[in-house]
């Protein structure tokens, strides 16, 4: 007859729920796969299925049960670490939407809204293409891919264990969230220069020809050319997206390894 002891189901219920909390967290807060469009079982499934993959690597892990106030302890310890490695890429596609928002709000389109099932709320349709198109690039680019490995190197740089998390890592979470509000500056830069070249354009014609209307055709011709330089953008997003995402994956090694 087949029987378990409570210290073999101690040592089972530890391998796995420590590191599942670590991984459930990162799904939960982490571009793509945090969407509300992804079932819950799905989440639930994916974080599993990566636990029982990375827990036979782990190192040992610390002497305590599941349920007592160490293990809680160390429970807390993994989900916030997870929340902070996933919120570092999440930052990226921030940029990105603030771009977005910027482009959006110089072309006359800030009144134009969709939901957006990443945040739950209503965003510009603008930031909505553009976060899209990253969205897409991040598939294309193995970006998914990036982020389970830098996952799983989290748990060697920052091992299992009922440590206090150390300050380091949130302070490289806060830079990183700098460096990403200015990557979004700059890709927002070129249409946002255009624009108000276009607009000063056309306030001086109104000024040397009041009989033309520029109030009437002002909005289309913003319109068509924040359009026309989306367009001639398109080409070098994609580039500039791919080197967002791989800085990412390097502030997630920096973030993991202030924790430690």
């Amino acid at each position: 007859m087949f029987t378990v002891t409570y210290a073999q189901l101690n040592v089972w219920m530890t391998a796995f729920l420590w590191p599942f909390a670590r991984i459930a967290a990162v799904i939960g807060t982490a571009p793509v796969v945090s969407q509300s469009s992804v079932p819950a079982r799905v989440k639930i499934g994916l974080a599993a299925f990566l636990t029982l993959v990375v827990s036979p690597t782990l190192a040992p892990l610390p002497q305590a049960t599941v349920f007592s106030a160490t293990g809680i302890w160390i429970l807390v310890n993994q989900f916030v670490i997870g929340a902070a490695l996933g919120l570092t890429m999440q930052l990226a596609f921030a940029a990105v939407e603030q771009a977005g928002t910027l482009v959006g709000l110089q072309m006359g389109l800030g009144f134009a809204t969709f939901f957006d099932p990443t945040s739950n709320a209503s965003a510009e349709v603008v930031a909505r293409y553009m976060s899209t198109i990253a969205m897409l690039a991040f598939l294309a680019l193995d970006g998914h891919l990036q982020l389970i490995t830098s996952l799983a190197a989290s748990f060697q740089t920052i091992p299992v264990s009922a440590d206090m998390l150390g300050r380091g890592g949130f302070n490289a979470l806060v830079q990183w969230g700098g460096a990403v509000f200015s990557a979004g500056l700059l890709l927002a830069l070129p249409v946002v220069v255009a624009l108000l070249i276009a607009n000063l354009a056309l306030g001086v014609l109104n000024r040397a020809a009041p009989q033309i209307g520029i109030f009437q055709v002002g909005f289309s011709v913003t319109l068509l050319v924040g359009l026309l330089l989306l367009q001639l953008m398109l080409p070098n997003m994609i580039p500039f997206f791919a080197r967002l995402f791989d800085l990412g994956t390097e502030a997630m090694g920096r973030v993991a390894a202030g924790m430690r």
